[in-house]
């Protein structure tokens, strides 16, 4: 990179550049367990892969700075930087609100040769190894005394039950190189992550599960995540339907996760304040939630799953408190949106505060090339993204006290399309319970409850509000296509609103 660097600055009328280039390389193994329909349980590897180079450039023209980008796929020589260039030159534009390519600042970079060596060279066979050792989790639940011989028994109660296990185990491969005009050197990151999914059902009792898995080594990866699908999928057997109405609810793990990554974190995206469209519009440094709640983002943590030790703007990654006992104190940003922001003459109606006392909210620390769930892209402008949220409760409570706490209610284990309605600043959502609930009666779990049966219909700012306790424990979760890992405990919440299903619409997912 720091080739393409020079060559690009010393070409007429380049002002400021910044050469960035990637290789992505995501290996995958599905899963295909069918107890009553002949299957491989296992299916064969498959991997895909990408690089290639952008540059982001800054032109003098006769009309002031106009600001262009170009991207070559599979080709880092000089003939691939120059075809990049000229893509960027022919469609630059003008933008008023651009100040400068990203400059360092005083933090510096944290996390260094963090990835596990044994995920960058991980081969077929050892992928295929890990499905199989998700899915033996799983038939070895399902295949549990405690349960299976009061139904039928060994593989043939299997058979006859009508078992299915799906899902999959994924890797992802992570290398990137930045230079730019104002970064000091060239610099290089380099990651992995692995991850298993699946779900697991009971055909014969309507009855299914989920579970899942996150971490960065290879030899920390376990059976963890089928195990937990069957537990759940056998836990959902008789389940009961429940009416409308307003509930406390205990919410778990994954559905805490879902309302963050749709509803919560893109409303502390600066660019959400920018267009004003965040249901926080106005209130840095002001109540938004319950005091029991805080959350921040937090990029250079070892060990955790969504850890980077560069931006893709170059730039430190590191922590940014954005909820603080219930007050609204930073927000997610890039360079760009962060200094379009600051100069904004709307600043103190759209942040709250003035620019002296929201620069310490805007430090862009959040500047990444994401293309839904597949590493870093080489071929986009760097946009806003979460790293590892997490979240934390003031007086946390094992689970089991804290849905003795909430006496009748329900607790909510995964839901699906959650989604704002009426445009994220008004804050309304809805969702559709998919699994893994149960009814909690007179303190405790009393019944699960059937999958699709109930959506959610309600406000994310008054249920940040109405939050009555946050569990001790957290655990990764990922949301479907997100780059973001939230670390994030059970939570409950009074008063949230939900709306009974159609019978004929049970079964949909």
């Amino acid at each position: 990179m720091a080739d393409a660097l020079a060559l690009v600055s010393a070409q007429p009328g380049v002002r400021e550049v910044e050469a960035f280039a990637a290789s992505n390389r995501t290996l995958l193994t599905r899963l295909n367990y069918t107890s009553h329909i002949p299957c491989n349980g296992v299916e064969e590897p498959k991997s895909t892969e990408a690089y290639g180079l952008g540059l982001q450039v800054a032109f003098d023209t006769a009309d002031g700075i106009a600001i262009g980008f170009g991207s070559e796929p599979s080709d880092l020589s000089q003939a691939g930087v120059e075809r990049a260039l000229d893509k960027a030159r022919r469609g630059a534009v003008h933008d008023p609100e651009f100040v400068s390519l990203p400059k360092p600042g005083p933090e510096r970079r944290a996390l260094r040769a963090y990835h596990d060596p044994a995920l960058l060279d991980i081969g077929d066979a050892q992928l295929v190894e890990a499905g199989w050792k998700v899915l033996g989790g799983a038939l070895g639940a399902f295949l549990a005394p405690s349960w299976l011989a009061g139904l039928a028994g060994g593989d043939a109660g299997l058979r006859r039950l009508g078992v299915i296990v799906g899902g999959d185990v994924t890797i992802l491969q992570e290398r990137m190189a930045i230079a730019s005009t104002h970064l000091r050197e060239a610099q290089t990151d380099e990651s992995t992550l692995m991850m298993g999914f699946v779900t697991a059902m009971v055909e014969a009792y309507d009855a299914k599960g989920s579970g899942w898995s996150t971490g960065i080594r290879l030899d920390h990866f376990t059976d963890e995540a089928g195990v937990e699908a069957a537990q759940n999928a056998i836990a959902a057997i008789d389940g009961e339907r429940v009416p409308a109405g307003d509930y406390t609810v205990v919410f778990g793990k994954q559905p805490v996760a879902d309302i963050l990554n749709n509803l919560v974190i893109p409303a502390c995206h600066a660019g959400a304040f920018y267009s004003g469209s965040s249901p926080f519009l106005g209130q840095l440094g002001k109540p938004v939630a319950s005091p029991r709640l805080s959350v921040y983002d937090s990029g250079a943590v070892p060990g955790l799953m969504g850890s980077k030790g560069i931006t893709c703007e170059g730039l430190p990654t590191g922590r940014t408190d954005l909820i603080r006992n219930g007050e609204l104190v930073g927000l997610l940003t890039s360079w760009y949106d962060g200094q379009r922001l600051l100069r904004d003459p709307a600043l103190r109606e759209k942040l709250g505060v003035e620019g002296a006392a929201a620069a310490p909210a805007l430090v862009a620390r959040n500047g990444f090339r994401y293309a839904g769930g597949g590493g870093r892209a080489f071929d986009v402008q760097p946009g806003v993204a979460a790293s590892n949220v997490i979240v934390e409760g003031a007086d946390p409570l094992p689970l089991d006290e804290l849905i003795r706490t909430v006496k009748d209610g329900l607790y909510i284990g995964r839901i699906w399309y959650t989604y704002p309605i009426n445009g994220l600043r008004a804050g309304d959502f809805t969702c559709t319970v998919v699994g893994d609930s149960f009814i909690i009666r007179d303190g405790r779990i009393a019944a699960p409850m059937r999958a699709n049966v109930i959506r959610i219909n309600d406000n994310v700012t008054r249920l940040l509000q109405s939050i009555v306790g946050i569990a001790k424990e957290a655990k990764g979760t990922l949301v479907w296509a997100a780059d973001e890992v939230m670390y994030t405990p059970e939570m409950a919440v009074s008063g949230v609103h939900v709306d009974e299903i159609s019978s004929v619409m049970e079964g949909s997912d």
